[in-house]
């Protein structure tokens, strides 16, 4: 095959060399150039490329199987990969299943919800409330929670239509509120939506504790986090935590949730959780929602590849490398580093809006206008120009929409756990080269349009 053919497709036509090894922070076309992966792919590689420990201890599992189907099997790398999952959780935390990544993450939670409402007498419950904007999957559940609209728009008529509050981007706001204020005014839009649709119909409300991709590592005010789960626990409400992205370490924290003290119902991990190492996921949940549902007749739900050992493998060796190598503190004290020098870039650039996260799930936004965060002019295609430019001096960011999938341009910086200081000065110089060239790209145009 030549570089000129593919078979293949995905979302574009957007050409890519091919790669050719991965080293720590660094990825290799086959040309020989480098790049440093500052996105940690789509956040997933939590623990960097080719990591020998993780490599040799899939190779050992590989010797021996790589596949044992859960209905004949238990098998060791599984079951000790639930134990390790459920020590590194809050407490109440204590029962796993696995799958093979966020999507299916997702969508398990709330068939667990489902059957843990029907096994209890609480059948009238099959409502999710999500948020808007948000990212939750693409699959047709997950699909459905989520708030994006180029992604959902499509698929709508073949949806049932899950109802969605507010995303608390109180960074857009102009009022007169304190941010302690404006949480508690979002978290309020939760009991409104509750009581419009019927406390006795709603099942749950899933949401990112960090925002994804489609918020750009939005965090909300601290009285969000405790409001939102007093409402939840005062309609019989349960709590979902998509910690997709936001889980396994990346925020400083092995779950975003302990940032703020709160215990969801459940939580959906995966990306970082099996680092790029293998397709991997999970739901963690308490037992008093599984043990209800198991005696009712057992979880209507399954894939394949849950449990698979082989990947269970990679995981537990994916827990392991961040326990040994310090690699949550790690991302903490980088993410400190990373966020202040974005910070300074705001001085520089002043189409840069926003800057925002925790740890290293870090992201900055473009404006036309910082007093009134209007986003750039939408034909300027700013979310895919600047990744482009990058991208050819060898940096990996992610980028999407922020308003919804409509406008707005936001780009996460989240390289892998591992990464060091110098690293980090890489990243921002090229980065910084990065942002100049673009803004010598606009500034013959950004005086007639903005």
């Amino acid at each position: 095959m030549t570089d000129t053919q593919s078979y293949l497709f995905y979302q574009t036509r957007n050409p890519r060399p091919f790669l050719d090894r991965g080293e720590g922070v660094y990825l290799f076309d086959e040309s020989g150039k480098r790049y440093i992966d500052a996105s940690s792919g789509a956040m997933v590689s939590n623990i960097g490329h080719s990591n020998p420990r993780v490599l040799a201890k899939m190779k050992a599992q590989m010797d021996k199987a790589t596949f044992g189907y859960r209905l004949h099997f238990r098998t060791h790398p599984s079951e000790d990969l639930a134990a390790k999952t459920v020590a590194m959780t809050p407490d109440g935390l204590d029962r796993v299943f696995f799958v093979s990544g966020g999507s299916e993450a997702v969508e398990s939670a709330v068939k667990l919800a489902r059957q843990y409402a029907l096994a209890t007498g609480q059948g009238t419950r099959h409502k999710v409330i999500s948020r808007f904007p948000s990212y939750h999957g693409c699959t047709f559940g997950a699909l459905d929670l989520t708030g994006y609209d180029p992604l959902r728009e499509p698929f709508a008529p073949m949806m049932e239509g899950m109802p969605k509050i507010a995303t608390p981007t109180t960074y857009l706001d102009r009022d007169s509120l304190s941010e302690e204020e404006r949480g508690i005014r979002y978290a309020e839009l939760l009991r409104e939506e509750i009581k419009a649709a019927g406390p006795e119909t709603v099942l749950a409300f899933l949401m990112e504790p960090i925002g994804g991709a489609s918020t750009g590592a939005l965090v909300a005010p601290d009285s969000y986090y405790t409001r939102i789960r007093e409402i939840c626990d005062a309609y019989g409400v349960l709590l979902i935590y998509d910690e997709v992205m936001s889980g396994a370490g990346r925020t400083g924290k092995f779950l975003a949730a302990e940032h703020w003290g709160i215990t969801p119902d459940i939580v959906a991990l995966s990306k970082g959780f099996g680092a790029g190492y293998a397709p991997l996921g999970a739901i963690v949940a308490g037992a008093r929602l599984v043990d209800p549902v198991l005696d009712a007749g057992g979880f209507q739900h399954g894939f394949t590849y849950a449990g698979n050992p082989l990947a269970c493998s990679a995981g537990l060796a994916v827990l392991e490398e961040l326990e040994e190598q310090n690699l949550i503190e790690n991302a903490a004290r980088m993410g400190d580093v990373l966020k202040a020098k974005l910070n300074r870039l705001m001085d520089r650039y002043p189409f840069i809006g926003d800057v925002r996260g925790k740890g290293l799930l870090l992201a900055f936004e473009l404006v036309a206008d910082r007093e009134t965060m209007q986003p750039l002019p939408k034909k300027w295609d700013a979310h895919s120009r600047l990744v482009e430019i990058a991208y050819e001096l060898g940096l990996i960011i992610y980028s999407r929409r922020t308003r919804g999938g409509h406008e707005g341009d936001h780009f996460l910086i989240c390289p892998p756990l591992i990464v060091t200081a110098p690293q980090i000065d890489e990243i921002m110089h090229l980065l910084d080269n990065a942002l100049s060239r673009y803004a010598e790209e606009i500034a013959p145009v950004s005086k007639e349009t903005v």
